[in-house]
């Protein structure tokens, strides 16, 4: 697993960033306020799980749009692990594929 891929992750581990990253691929940009509003933690809680998503790489401030500072996921950013998950499921497909042809020959 590469480093980018182990610290997104050790990131989406947490299920409040999770839920927060979940937030910000539905509605595509989210401020601070109102990721507090929506979770049970405070804003210097929020802070600090969008800095820690920052720093690994998966958010991005937006273009402001007044005072507020707006959140988005950094495209791509959970590329290299969807692929590590792909590369995953198709390796235990193969495995499952030829045990299954292996019971078959026994019968």
């Amino acid at each position: 697993m590469s480093d980018q891929v182990g610290r997104v992750f050790a990131a989406l581990a947490d299920p409040t960033r999770r839920r927060m990253v979940e937030t910000l691929l539905r509605e595509e940009t989210v401020t601070v306020p109102s990721l507090t509003a929506a979770l049970p933690i405070t804003r210097q809680a929020v802070a600090k799980h969008l800095s820690m998503l920052d720093g690994v790489g998966i958010v991005e401030r937006a273009p402001a749009r007044g005072r507020e500072v707006p959140y988005r996921v950094r495209r791509g950013a959970l590329d290299p692990a969807a692929a590590w998950i792909r590369a995953a499921e198709t390796a235990w497909d193969d495995r499952l594929r030829r045990l299954k042809d292996a019971v078959e020959l026994a019968d």
